[in-house]
């Protein structure tokens, strides 16, 4: 095989297939889920919204059910989310889909990432001051090295 046969381009078939966009709440997560919505739009991708469930000891929790507040606000991210691309499914033509995770924002969406065989991840960028000295989920899925990651302000 010569090394132009070896590195062919096949029309259709360049560009993720599937994007993940990490959501919270925040103002800088539902950016990057709009940004992401644009990117799969223009790729004819899939988006994946996904939001990741805190996971508190029930020693931390002080008798709060902390289960069913994160389950709540899951709730609400994705009916926001169903209205918005409500009010534009005739000027966006985008396949997206909500998923929730378990576990601490990094960890839930590295196993979103891998169970959905995410080409690109988006996120939004931290606007937590606490995060200079640990270091953001951002930083990490950067780190982390295992997909090309868009971080939006």
């Amino acid at each position: 095989m010569t090394e132009q046969q070896s590195h062919r381009f096949e029309r259709g078939t360049d560009g993720p297939k599937v994007i993940v966009a990490g959501v919270d709440g925040s103002d800088s997560s539902m950016r990057a889920a709009a940004y992401a919505a644009g990117l799969a739009r223009r790729q004819h991708a899939r988006l994946a919204l996904v939001y990741v469930q805190p996971v508190i000891p029930s020693g931390a929790a002080l008798g709060v059910p902390i289960g069913d507040t994160t389950g709540e606000v899951a709730q609400e991210l994705a009916d926001e989310i169903r209205e918005s691309a409500e009010r534009l499914k005739d000027t966006w033509d985008v396949r997206w889909e909500f998923h929730t995770f378990r576990g601490d924002p990094y960890n839930g969406l590295v196993s979103a990432a891998d169970e959905l065989k995410a080409d690109a991840v988006v996120v939004g960028a931290s606007e937590s001051a606490g995060h200079r000295f640990i270091g953001s989920v951002a930083v990490r899925l950067v780190k982390a090295g295992r997909w090309p990651v868009t971080v939006v302000p």
